[in-house]
Formats: C-alpha cells, structure tokens, sequence
C-alpha cells in the first residue's frame, strides 16, 4: 500500500527542517563507534577496573577483544509494581548472551518514580524533571565505554522516555528495550471510576476507597489502564524497539522469561560485529517518529507524549511539534478503545489482538511507513506478530506466530477501515491564549465546545477548596495558571478529574485550561493542556481575568479569552509568590531545571539538539564522502 499523502508530507517536513542537526548528529554518531570492541579503545588500567569482580570465566571474554560486550540499565525497584519484576531480569539476560557467547554487565540503575504515588503531593513535582535525570543517569552508565550493545529495562511514565534520550546519545550503540508487562486485570475501570466518584462527593469513606484502590492496583506489571505507562509500550513496539508483541505480556510468566532471554541474544547480532549492525541512532529516525506519533494517535494515548516524543525526536537531531500532531491526527483514525476512551484495559486489548494487529491494520492502510529499521531488521511488518512458546523455555523458547485476521473483540479493537473514529482524537488548539493541546477520543461530541466564564485558580488545591464548598455553581472554563514547567515542574492535576467530571455529569458546561499537564488519564471532560507560553514565561494564560469569557472549541481548533482588544492589550500579567514551589520534598536540587527548562512544545527538555558540524568537522564528513565516492 503506497503511503498515505499526509503521512509522507509530514514526515518530509520533519526531515526538511531538521537537516543540519540530523547531519551533525550522524557524523558524530559515527564518529563514537570503535573499530573493534567499544571496549578495545580503553587502557588496561582502565579495562582491569572495568571487570575487576567479574566470575573468572567472564573476565576471561572481557579481557579478549573478540567476546561482545552487552550493558543492562535497569530502573528496578521492588516498590513500583511496573519495576518490581525486574529483579528477576539480569540474571535471565546474563545467562542468555553468555550461552550466545558474549557478556552481559549491570552498567547501571536508573532512578523510577511513579506517578501515581506522587500524585497531588509535592513529590510530584520532580515527576517531569526525572526524565532527563534519567537521561543523565543513562549517560553516566554508559560512558564507562565498555559495552557493545545495551538492553534498557524500563516501563513507566518518564522512565522509557528518559531511557531512549539517554540511549540516543550514545547512539552508536544498538539497543533493545525491555519491559515488564502489565498487571493482571483487577477492579473494572468502571467500578473505579463510580467509587472514585462517591469518594469525591463524600458519599464514601478513606477506607472504603482505599480498599478499592488495592483491588485494581493489587500486583506484579504495569497499571492496567491506558495511561503513560502503556503507550510507552505502545511506542516502542511501532518504534522497533522491542521484541515484537512483548508490550502486554504479563510479568514472571514463562513466555515474559522467554522474550527478555530473546531481547538479549538480539542485541548481540545487533552489534557492530554481529552480522546487522543497527546503531539507535539511525533505527531512530523521521520515520520511526512519525510511526510513534500514529500509533499513539490511533490508540489513544497519552497526551505526554507530546512532550516525550519531541524530546525524544530532539535527542536524536531532529524537530517535531505539535502542527505535526495535528496534522496526523486528521488522516490516523482511532482503532482501540482502551480505558480511559473505553471500559477495556491493556490485557483485554491484547487479548483482542494487541499491538501486532494495530501495526498490521496501519501498515495495511499506508499509515505507517514499513521501510523503517527495526530490531529485527528492515521492515516494520516483522513486527506484526504475536510471541507464542516455542516448546520447551529452556531449548527453544519463542517464536512468532502472524496476527488473527479478524480481532477478537471489535468492541475495543477495529480494523482501519472500520474505525472507532475517523481521526486520532488528539487536536491542537490557538488563539490568543497561546498554543494547547487537547485530548477528545474520551470525550464526547457535546461537550468539545465549550463557552463559559472562567474562574481563576493557582492550585489544585484552590480549585479543590471552591468545589467542596460548593462554589463552582453554573457553567464555567477553570483556568489553572502557574502549572508550567518553570513554574513548578509542571505536574499532572488528576485531582480535579472526578470533581470536573461531577459538575459535567450534573449537567454544567465546563472545562479545563491550564499551563499544566493531565497525561495519559485525561478523560472525559475538555482539558486544553500545555498552554505554550506557559504564565511564568510571559503566556498570555496569565491576562485572563475572572469572568472573562473563554471558548474552548475542541472541534475548530479555538483556545481564546473574548476581551476587546484595547482592553487585552492593556493588561499586566499577575505577580505570584512561587517560593515554595522551590523548597522541600527535594525540589531545592532541581532549581536548574526549572532555570533552564525549555517550552512544553520543544520538549520541555533541559537538553538542546545537537549542535550542527563546526568547520572542521565539515571539512572532515567532506573528505570522507570523497573517500567514499571514489
């Protein structure tokens, strides 16, 4: 199937507008790859550090320039369920490349924050700040230059994000992501949603909800629900980076032992010596971020991603904002209805036919392009497969069998040519409250437009105060300033959900606005999310007065305060206290984050792209290329 117009426009404009960074970041790629062993350009001081405490017949290969070399860099700890099983990992992957004839050595740990713990407390606001600390933490497992080839274990919010900033810059080293797999299924999605409800209006006690809480978060894997978390592992499957099918499996299972076992033994062929050379950095191209952004829109998935994405595009030489986003969205429609744009959760999902069949039904479509490469090789459609025992774990352990034709449930996934929807369900609005994005695929039709008067917050706990007193009365636009990433890292204000959500069941008009972020729970009332500029940076959010007249049109793309313009021009922006945004809960160490922080749409990264080639390096790449011709 020839690729869809839009789909190949957008991914030329990527390519066009990143040129020189994309140049620059190649040759320096290049560049970092050794001629032999990475490990064969250290001193023996250096190297004898390197394997010191290593069994004898380990140090024996890492002594030799021959054996290959795999780092694991793990984001284990046994509080997070999604990392808990992680464990178990290392010793999986160290006997499966050892049996394939190399060595596998823990680079190093990186840290994994949950979301969901932090969530409405201080803590969270380092949330954000922790994908580039992760990114940094990478690095620094990775510079010890030792490895020729790396496995990441990661799954949750910023923590996969983080991986693959850091892994694309070592991108000369090939990699393959590895996850946990998902929880089994507990409480339906529906039965939480109603009990969370009760709680919010105090039909419920703490114990009541608490003991509800523990029957949907009760084990081993991932949060069974749509959010971060789960499209990470949505991306990395359209991306190439995993093993195929191995996003949904769930945790300490023969099959999940068998695909980590088959990740290791793959990162080795993937090694410069290993017979197909595939270095992150050119698997991780235009094309592969535009398949990512497609599978996210067609999915329905987390509205993070819109910073993760660009910043994971922009650790790899190569510009994309949120126009783009849009501009897919209009030609991707939505195959899966997975909780919060649907009852189902990712077991059920996969169950139904999973990741395999999404790939398959786009790249059937011309929706996503095929010639891309992957860790298997050079054709995305390797990956529209489901992992399956191969008979005994230990001798044969997987294989892949084709996706069901049909799917399973069409009730929570569909072939592209009979949609949910016919768009991705992800818009992006203007006007002159600056540039937002919002999430409609969990949103009704009646309520994406909405025109109402705005009520003026600082905090989630303001807005919290005004609704348990009982004076959100009427329609009205909820403006949440001073949530940007300067501000206090921008942290995800799931604690106005279920109240918003009861206002709306009890039939008001009413929205969310704000310089912050809801993420991959963003639901069922209209969120214009990310307003860029944010208000500490001079965004117009921070003119909107109480009462102002706000439309929010989900459907036309309109985010803009109806003030005459003599009167908009005329305003001050406010003057805020954020000192204690500052101090506390560790937030003190991350004062350069918030200095240096970039916008929401570049990103919101403490990181630049790649300088572009200085004289000397053009004149060398030149050279070369000359080298080459002749």
């Amino acid at each position: 199937m020839a690729i869809n117009a839009t789909i190949a426009r957008v991914t030329a404009r990527i390519a066009a507008r990143s040129r020189p960074y994309r140049g620059a970041y190649l040759h320096r790629l290049d560049a970092a790859n050794h001629a032999g062993v990475q490990r064969g350009a250290l001193s023996c001081t250096n190297l004898a550090h390197g394997f010191a405490a290593f069994p004898a017949n380990d140090k024996l290969k890492l002594k030799q320039d021959k054996s290959l070399s795999v780092a694991i860099v793990s984001a284990y700890n046994d509080m997070l369920s999604a990392h808990q099983p992680f464990a178990r990992f290392p010793e999986i992957i160290k006997d499966a490349v050892r049996g394939a004839g190399g060595v596998a050595q823990f680079a190093g740990g990186v840290p994994a924050m949950c979301d969901g713990i932090t969530q409405g407390q201080d803590g969270m606001e380092l949330s954000l700040f922790s994908r580039d600390t992760i990114a940094m933490a990478t690095a620094v497992a990775l510079s010890h230059n030792m490895f020729d080839a790396a496995l990441y274990l990661g799954v949750c919010d910023k923590i996969v994000p983080g991986l693959l900033i850091g892994a694309l810059h070592f991108g000369h080293l090939p990699a393959v992501f590895v996850p946990a797999g998902p929880m089994t299924s507990g409480m339906s999605n529906a039965e939480k949603v109603r009990i969370r409800q009760l709680y919010a209006e105090g039909k419920l006690s703490r114990e009541d909800l608490l003991e509800a809480e523990a029957k949907s978060y009760h084990g081993a894997g991932t949060c069974t629900f749509y959010g971060t978390a789960n499209s990470n592992q949505m991306l990395m499957e359209a991306m190439g980076l995993h093993m195929p099918g191995a996003a949904f499996i769930t945790p300490n299972t023969p099959l999940r032992d068998a695909l980590t076992a088959a990740a290791a033994k793959q990162a080795l062929k993937l090694t410069a010596h290993g017979g197909q050379y595939t270095p992150v950095g050119r698997l991780v191209d235009e094309k592969s971020i535009v398949n990512a952004i497609v599978a996210l829109l067609t999915t329905g998935g987390s509205t993070n991603h819109t910073l993760h994405l660009v910043a994971i595009a922009k650790a790899a030489g190569l510009i994309v904002d949120w126009d783009d986003f849009s501009e897919l969205s209009s030609v991707v429609p939505s195959i899966t209805r997975i909780y919060p744009n649907g009852s189902a959760d990712v077991n059920h999902f996969h169950a139904a036919g999973g990741t395999g069949f999404v790939l398959r039904e786009l790249l059937d479509a011309g929706l996503m392009h095929d010639d891309v490469l992957t860790v298997l090789g050079d054709s995305l459609y390797a990956h529209c497969t489901q992992p399956r025992l191969n008979g005994d774990l230990v001798h044969e352990g997987v294989r892949w069998d084709p996706v069901p034709h049909a799917s399973g449930d069409d009730t929570v996934l569909r072939p592209a040519a009979a949609p949910f929807a016919p768009d991705g369900g992800l818009k992006l609005l203007s006007g002159n409250l600056g540039r937002a994005v919002i999430k409609v695929s969990a949103v009704k039709p009646q309520h994406r437009r909405v025109h109402a008067p705005a009520r003026l917050f600082d905090t989630q706990e303001a807005f919290m105060l005004a609704f348990h007193a009982g004076r959100l009365d009427g329609d009205f636009v909820a403006v949440l300033r001073y949530q940007g990433p300067r501000a206090n890292g921008m942290p995800e204000l799931h604690a106005l959900t279920p109240a918003l959500g009861i206002l709306q069941d009890q039939g008001r008009h009413v929205a969310l606005v704000t310089d912050g972020r809801m993420s991959g729970a963003s639901g069922k009332v209209p969120a214009a999310i990310h307003v860029t500029p944010e208000v500490l940076a001079g965004g117009p959010l921070g003119l909107v007065r109480d009462g102002d007249m706000i439309l929010l049109d989900a459907d036309k793309g309109i985010l803009e305060a109806q003030v005459e313009a003599g009167e908009w021009t005329r305003r001050a922006p406010p003057s805020a206290d954020l000192a204690a945004n500052g101090v506390g809960m560790g937030r003190e160490l991350f004062a350069m984050f918030r200095n240096a922080i970039s916008a929401a749409e570049e990103g919101a990264t403490t990181f630049g792209l790649p300088p572009v080639l200085t004289a000397a390096e053009n004149t060398q790449n030149t050279t070369e290329t000359v080298k080459e011709t002749l």
